[in-house]
């Protein structure tokens, strides 16, 4: 992995995408059947107190559906979107609407959504094209709007992670706390920022919910 950052081209970002779809579709039934982090749920409870009831909700990097099920079971509107048909198949099969898409290219109207929410996404984003993708993000959610992003971190480096169990080895973007926060602010009004230490290799995760002005 390089450090701190890489400047990577359209070209070698939509590689970094095909490499991503092919270790997810490889990763999706495994993923199925893994147990949740202990500490998920609750930050899926954080976000969720921040939204009115029925929201329209959008979750980007939806994976295999489990937090798009949670926010549909309390009565949201969700619709899911990934780049991995194989995890798109999981979330149908739970009822969800589900969609093949890039959320670097969000094919829905300007303000469609009341909130959006992304776990563990972005960190497979480089940090050259992080602000594109979160002005799609702020381009769907109304004004007022929560965008929860959250995402491992804590140190300042991104690249191929070459000790990756994925095949393909699949590229992160790591930021500390103070980056993460900075660059969010950019797009964002900053309500809350919840720091989870984690043992291991990744220092920690970090989740932020965050407001469209």
């Amino acid at each position: 992995m390089s450090d701190p950052a890489c400047i990577m081209g359209p070209m070698e970002y939509d590689a970094v995408k095909q490499d991503l779809r092919r270790a997810y579709d490889a990763e999706a039934d495994k993923r199925e059947r893994m147990d949740d982090r202990s500490w998920k749920p609750a930050e899926r409870a954080r976000f969720a107190a921040h939204l009115r009831e029925g929201s329209r909700l959008l979750e980007i990097g939806a994976g295999h559906g489990v937090s798009g099920r949670y926010f549909a079971d309390a009565g949201h509107i969700v619709t899911c979107v990934d780049l991995s048909p194989a995890l798109v198949g999981h979330c149908l099969a739970k009822g969800l609407d589900a969609h093949v898409m890039d959320f670097a290219d969000l094919a829905f109207a300007d303000e469609s959504f009341d909130a959006v929410f992304g776990m563990n996404c972005l960190l497979h984003v480089p940090r050259t094209h992080l602000a594109g993708v979160l002005a799609e993000v702020r381009r769907v959610l109304v004004p007022g709007g929560r965008f929860y992003w959250g995402q491992y971190g804590g140190r300042d480096s991104e690249g191929v992670w070459e000790s990756d169990a994925c095949e393909p080895k699949r590229f992160f973007s790591f930021l500390t706390a103070d980056r993460i926060r900075s660059t969010a602010a950019g797009h964002f009004t900053v309500l809350d920022m919840h720091r989870v230490p984690l043992d291991g290799s990744i220092e920690e995760y970090q989740g932020l919910i965050l407001e469209k002005p």
